[in-house]
């Protein structure tokens, strides 16, 4: 690793000499602003003293980027997946560091963020997208500005906002399996300099990629729409109130299961007796006031965000034409936040500090139809869970001298959760079973609440050699509270509560824009020790099909480094390179996590899940311009290692190599875009997750093998698309 990590430095500093001499103003590289530390103003995210990876909303349009998961394959070290046993249910991982979940109490280790609202569970998450100002990606833990149990990091997005001048874009596109798309915004004044408005809609109708083998049907068939109207009122140059209202719906056939006891895993064949369903709604409201004080030249900033979401969804698990594993669900969220800050400079000091608090309200059911030797269980669990949150934060840049600043921050922390759970009951009787499917009532045995809290304090330092150079350390802790299992599946397992997960963080880094302004390199070297680890443990089991144990299962430490580097080598051709290496290892293992019933030298020997060892990219951006018009084409390739999906590194899922380019026209002043596109060009098949299914010949094993049943859900293949978009 240090031998990469020299060579890797020695390529950045040799790099400027192999380009040729532009000037300045022809070939500089695009300042992309960030809100990463919560400053009244966006700051260049070369000057933020972690590693961010940003992306613009001219960029998100330019790459066509549909959802969080159109990410996935672009940044070092970086997994953005839909676990894909619902739509929508996020399976972030961000340095080794994730979740393997789509229980909706399992609380994420990537917390998304929302205009500023935090997003409390999973579910929900990789939607479609529209009218974006950016999105940043934050690696590594965020305990103190985003202190809401985010420990791998954080996922900022940011919607564009009504503007005091007319503006109006709209977007149609199709792809070759008749993926559409029609969406729109429009934003201007309502009272000139006092309050504005903006209108965005959006609408796909999804045709479905994949073919059903098991009757020849096309399938993955959807339609999503979302309305998301903003307004923004402006009493007075220091106060400005933005009020931005959501609602949006899902609704589509279940999950395309592969079973790969029965097919490929590098094929895209499946076939399904159940065709299932997802169906989504939801409704937000996030409320943002700034106004600005006197006191520090600062602002004072409140945001009140309202969130509820449901989601029902039917699938066929087992992935064959049998009836052996079929679950249904039904998942309710209702969630409400406010966060009250204040950001201001005094002298050399810069300062940030609040509060923040956090309520929501959860409830699960899940029926399983599942093949034993008493006949099809039929047979329903669930539970509901009251959860609050409350921090306090604080933190302060001090500048020693012009270029030297010490990092100072702190965060104290507390949880509480009630929960009350039905645990899974083996039956053929629904009658019987713990709790009503259609009735959604529980007869619950488990009722307990607990309460977590945490300090989680900040020590870094900046160095500013030069204007352009900078050099930051720092050591902090991520805080991730206990919980509980909704999906309880055994008796001898109880369902919670586990203990507070810990990360104690340390991250080196240097930010390099190279002298002319046309070569940038970005290197962040990391070391992460994992106390209490919290982990879903999914065991194939043939009384419930697969077994869901929460527990607190090991201490471990996870390392490694990722370099990024831009360079515009002539005023209309821009390469882009990035390079992730991560590694880990158990320190110590308190939970059979093999599944053997021993914890011995094969529990060491395991893979910490969802770890890829290395990822890395290339790509380039040409921008032709044609007088009022212009010809922009882009090429980007990325390629990830395979990674265990189980803690017992049964489940894996595929290591790939992503293709995706795009050439696109703009006409009449760059008013008008045609634009070709196509993804996933070398056919790659990924999946979102891979659940290990008992080795039964129901459930599509042949007994022992190298070939195992699993349920993996399939990510679309090789997609060509146009699109065309107007701006006014």
């Amino acid at each position: 690793m240090m031998r990469l990590t020299l060579l890797l430095a020695a390529a950045s500093v040799l790099a400027p000499d192999l380009l040729p001499a532009q000037p300045v103003e022809e070939a500089a590289l695009d300042e992309i602003l960030v809100t990463a530390r919560k400053r009244g103003e966006a700051e260049s995210v070369q000057d933020v003293p972690i590693a961010v990876t940003a992306f613009s909303g001219e960029q998100l349009e330019a790459r066509q980027v549909r959802d969080l998961q159109s990410l996935s394959f672009s940044m070092p070290n970086v997994m953005l997946d839909d676990i894909g046993t619902q739509k929508g249910v996020a399976n972030f991982t961000i340095r080794g560091l994730g979740v393997n979940s789509s229980i909706p109490s399992i609380d994420p280790t990537v917390g998304t963020f929302v205009d500023g609202m935090y997003l409390g569970i999973n579910a929900g998450v990789v939607y479609d997208l529209f009218d974006l100002e950016g999105i940043e990606v934050l690696r590594g833990p965020q305990g103190i500005l985003f202190g809401r149990n985010v420990t791998g990091g954080a996922v900022l997005i940011r919607t564009r906002g009504p503007t005091n001048e007319f503006t109006a874009n709209f977007k149609v596109s199709t792809t070759d399996d008749m993926d559409k798309v029609i969406a729109g915004s429009i934003s201007g004044p309502l009272v000139e300099d006092k309050f504005a408005a903006r209108l965005t809609g959006y609408y796909n109708d999804d045709d479905g990629w994949f073919t059903n083998l098991a009757d020849g049907s096309d399938y993955g068939q959807s339609e999503t729409w979302m309305v998301r109207p903003s307004f923004r009122w402006t009493p007075t140059e220091r106060v400005d109130l933005t009020l931005r209202l959501e609602t949006g719906e899902l609704d589509g056939q279940g999950v395309p299961g592969q079973n790969r006891g029965l097919f490929s895993r590098d094929t895209f064949d499946f076939a399904i007796n159940e065709p299932g369903f997802t169906k989504t709604e939801w409704q937000q409201a996030i409320a943002e006031l700034n106004v600005d004080v006197g006191f520090g030249d600062g602002r004072i900033t409140n945001i009140l965000g309202w969130r509820d979401f449901e989601a029902r969804a039917a699938l066929d698990v087992d992935s064959t034409p049998n009836t052996a594993f079929h679950a249904r669900s039904k998942s309710f969220q209702d969630q409400l936040s406010n966060e009250l800050r204040y950001a201001g400079t005094f002298g050399r000091v810069s300062l940030t500090t609040g509060a923040f608090w956090f309520t929501q309200d959860l409830k699960y059911l899940e029926l399983r139809n599942v093949a034993s030797a008493i006949g099809l269980l039929n047979s329903t669990m669930g539970g509901v869970q009251e959860h609050d949150t409350f921090g306090v934060f604080a933190q302060t840049d001090i500048g020693l001298t012009d270029r030297w600043v010490l990092n100072l921050g702190l965060r104290y922390s507390e949880e509480k959760k009630d929960a009350q759970i039905a645990t899974f009951i083996p039956t053929t009787n629904p009658a019987a079973s713990a709790c009503n499917f259609d009735a959604e009532t529980c007869n619950f045995e488990f009722v307990n609440d607990d309460k977590w809290d945490d300090v989680t304090p900040k020590v870094g330092l900046q160095w500013r050699p030069t204007d352009d150079v900078q050099a930051y350390g720092f050591w902090t802790k991520g805080f991730r509270s206990g919980g509980y299992n909704l999906r309880s599946t055994s008796f001898a397992a109880p369902p919670g509560p586990t203990d507070q997960e810990e990360v104690d963080a340390y991250e080196l880094g240097v930010k390099v824009d190279w002298p002319g302004g046309r070569v940038r390199t970005n290197l962040a070297v990391y070391h992460n020790e994992i106390t209490d680890m919290q982990r879903e443990v999914n065991l194939a089991n043939p009384g419930v099909a697969v077994l869901q144990i929460v527990r607190n299962t090991a201490d471990a430490t996870i390392q490694g480094f990722e370099i990024e580097a831009q360079a515009r080598v002539a005023a209309s051709l821009l390469l882009t390179a990035s390079y992730g290496y991560t590694e880990g290892e158990y320190d110590s293992i308190r939970f059979d996590i093999s599944g053997d019933g021993v914890i011995n030298a094969i529990d060491f020997g395991l893979t910490i899940p969802r770890l890829a060892e290395s990822t890395y990219g290339a790509g380039f951006l040409h921008e032709l311009p044609l007088g009022g018009s212009s010809l922009t084409t882009r090429v980007n390739f990325f390629h990830r290692d395979e990674s265990p999906y189980t803690d017992n590194n049964l489940g894996v899922l595929n290591a790939a190599d992503m293709l995706d380019a795009s050439i696109g026209l703009r006409l009449m002043d760059e008013k008008l875009g045609i634009s070709l596109f196509g993804r996933n060009l070398l056919d790659e098949v990924t999946e979102g997750n891979d659940t290990q299914l008992p080795d039964a010949p129901i459930f599509g094993g042949d007994g022992p093998g190298p070939r195992r049943p699993t349920f993996s859900p399939l990510n679309k293949g090789r997609v060509y698309g146009a699109e065309l978009t107007y701006r006014f």
